[in-house]
């Protein structure tokens, strides 16, 4: 067991600097593999015969060697540099534990027991002084205690890799791709192992980010982009240098065997995000790839600037037939929209705005195959549900990665992806927005604006007339007009399921026509939002589309106003 002062005195540097050694013996070893391989070629293009042969196996087998010798070093170099920022972690934890028992007057003994002082008087007299003293000597206690647990795990663990390791390289098992992928396994189960819990919340995560040392990020956006990339906590940089390396991983898995239609759906996806980075490379604002995954139909945000810095951070949640390629699309163009209708408003402060693509929205009616689900089981809210705690959790690690004063953070859904926004407004703790905007929205399952996790002052809504969603009937008024209509048609043809789906509405119906699929018009007067002026646009769905294009009329520019902070120049419409 690591003692107290042994990890007080210890000096991770120079296993630091051994780690670095071993990853330039590892590139220099890659370039004379790369000498190899084209040796190979070269002797595959131009040599024939029974000697061309045996050489090109014998080459085959060097090269196999050299690269099971060149992850064997990365491997290595991986847990010198792993386990150097888990001793400087653990011993900055228990430096600043030993300052606080310091200054507290309290005594640490080589174990780490924790002793105070005497208390004084009022101590004795104050319970609550006396409960305050014991809980702090516990915090201590634990802190010093979990500090040298760290260390003295990280030793072990380092111990046996390198042993395991060195034996490999004695015996020659180590030229052998198969250990050598094993070991480069567990070189990499050590440094995930290092990993926050998933339970983490987002502020804790950002504490442990920022407890590293910048080697140790480095190396696990390196060594484990997938999971850093997505880890919400992590700063905006980290995580889209992360997700940019994992973007070509997925490209080039995905590139490389044969796809199922959903999978042709998610790679041609990742292309479209890959096309839209190389397009807009060099541009301003820059984009950041803030996340990305496979899991589902596909996981992508973008961000147009950087919000761990920008004054007025937006987070557009779009909705039903959203696709991956979207993003890099045209939810990526909606969302570079807003950033323009908010610097236009006011050019003294800076934005970020974002396309948040983290759950799987409802197909689009023109996915529907024949068998499918009819669109009124579509159209649920459960996959609504699930987004919203992903909603949540996301906008949290917006707040934990400041690294100034709070931004004003504004949540745009629109169509179902405004009732994700919703429904993660009624979340414990809300979105954590200051503002909230729903557009085109069909409900979200919400009596009124002030339930969605802040004031109905700072709601807003824009529904355009011509919007067909923003006039869809409650999921009881239509079950209603359905019974009516089979009973109708039954009787009499086509004429009597006229006749009956009216006496379904008028007789079965429950509710009012301020009531919309999710629950009641968030664009009506009991709702208590503001509503604000948009175009009433074309009949037909065209007119669900254009909230955040200049076609929406003053839309994207009302938009614009909330997202840069001033509500105040809103141009509103009368509410329904």
């Amino acid at each position: 067991m690591i003692s107290l002062r042994q990890l007080q005195d210890a000096d991770p540097d120079p296993l630091t600097d051994t780690g670095a050694a071993y990853d330039t013996l590892a590139r220099s070893l890659a370039r004379h593999l790369a000498a190899v391989s084209d040796i190979h070629t070269d002797a595959a293009n131009c040599w024939t015969g029974d000697a061309a042969a045996q050489a090109q196996a014998v080459l085959a087998v060097q090269r196999s060697q050299l690269d099971a010798a060149q992850s064997e070093l990365l491997a290595a170099g991986t847990l010198l540099r792993e386990a150097a920022a888990e001793f400087r972690s653990a011993r900055a934890t228990l430096v600043q534990a030993l300052a606080e028992a310091s200054a507290a007057h309290c005594t640490v003994a080589a174990d780490g027991t924790v002793t105070a002082p005497d208390p004084d008087p009022r101590e004795r007299r104050d319970r609550s002084v006396s409960a305050e003293r014991a809980a702090a000597l516990r915090s201590l206690s634990t802190r010093i205690a979990q500090a040298l647990h760290d260390a003295d795990r990280a030793d072990r663990q380092l111990a046996a890799q390198l042993d395991r390791l060195a034996e490999h390289g004695t015996d020659g098992s180590g030229l052998s791709v198969r250990t050598a992928r094993t070991d480069a396994a567990a070189a990499r189960t050590l440094l995930v192992a290092t990993l926050p819990p998933a339970s983490a919340d987002p502020v804790a995560v950002n504490a442990w980010w920022r407890a590293l040392p910048p080697d140790a990020r480095q190396l696990l956006v390196q060594r484990c982009p997938e999971l850093v990339g997505n880890l919400d906590g992590v700063p905006a940089l980290a995580r889209d240098q992360a997700n940019r390396s994992t973007l070509q991983q997925l490209l080039a898995a995905y590139g490389g065997r044969q796809l199922g239609e959903d999978e042709q759906a998610r790679l041609a996806g990742f292309q479209a995000i890959q096309d839209r980075l190389d397009r807009d490379a060099g541009q301003w604002p820059p984009d950041l790839l803030y996340g990305l995954a496979d899991e589902g139909q596909g996981r992508a945000v973008l961000s147009f600037g950087d919000p761990d810095t920008a004054t007025d951070v937006s987070a557009y949640v779009p909705g039903v037939g959203t696709e991956l390629g979207s993003v890099g699309g045209k939810d990526g163009d909606r969302a570079l929209n807003v950033w323009k209708a908010a610097q236009r408003v006011d050019r003294s402060r800076t934005t970020a705005s974002m396309v948040w693509l983290g759950y799987d929205p409802p197909p689009g009616l023109d996915r529907l195959s024949p068998g499918d689900p009819a669109p009124a089981d579509v159209l649920s809210p459960e996959r609504a549900v699930r987004g919203a705690r992903s909603y949540d959790r996301f906008m949290a690690g917006l707040r934990a990665t400041r690294t100034g004063p709070p931004a004003h953070l504004t949540a745009i859904g629109h169509s179902y992806g405004s009732l994700t926004v919703g429904l993660a407004g009624r979340q414990p703790g809300g979105t954590g927005a200051d503002d909230l905007v729903l557009i085109g929205s069909p409900g979200v399952e919400a009596r009124n604006a002030s339930q969605l996790g802040l004031p109905a002052d700072r709601v807003w809504v824009g529904a355009a007339e011509n919007d067909p969603v923003s006039h869809l009937p409650a999921g009881d008024r239509v079950r209603a007009d359905a019974r009516g209509a089979v009973t109708g048609a039954g009787l009499g043809g086509p004429f009597g399921a006229a006749v009956g789906g009216w006496l379904g509405d008028t007789l079965f119906a429950r509710g009012d026509s301020h009531r919309l699929w999710f629950g009641p018009d968030p664009a009506s007067a009991d709702f208590g939002a503001h509503r604000f002026d948009v175009a009433d646009g074309p009949p037909g769905f065209a007119s669900h589309s254009n909230y955040l294009d200049d076609s929406g009329g003053n839309s994207l520019h009302n938009i614009g106003l909330i997202v840069a902070g001033h509500p105040q120049s809103v141009q509103p419409q009368p509410p329904r």
